[in-house]
């Protein structure tokens, strides 16, 4: 199951702790200077990795007008509700 540094909780974290959407690792790569990893993954749960719901988090297209770059979103839509998956108890 795949783990990531938090650095907003300065904590390490298993995906899928709330949310049940964990992160199986098929296939780890490293690129040539070793100071990125690449994950190949088997979602587990609803099939969305990102916290909006959304399948992925790279949702949103980068454009370019008049030199300026832009955002669109890629017409994905949210699988769960995350507002419910992560509402904090009371």
């Amino acid at each position: 199951i795949a783990h990531y540094w938090s650095r907003s909780r300065n904590a390490l974290w298993k995906k899928g702790e709330t949310s049940g959407n964990f992160q199986q690792v098929v296939e780890m790569r490293t690129d040539c200077d070793q100071d990125a990893i690449w994950l190949r993954v088997k979602v587990l749960g609803h099939d969305a990795t990102c916290h909006t719901g959304r399948r992925s988090c790279f949702y949103r297209t980068v454009g370019l007008n008049d030199g300026k770059a832009t955002l669109a979103g890629d017409g994905s839509r949210p699988l769960f509700d995350a507002e419910e998956t992560y509402r904090k108890p009371v």
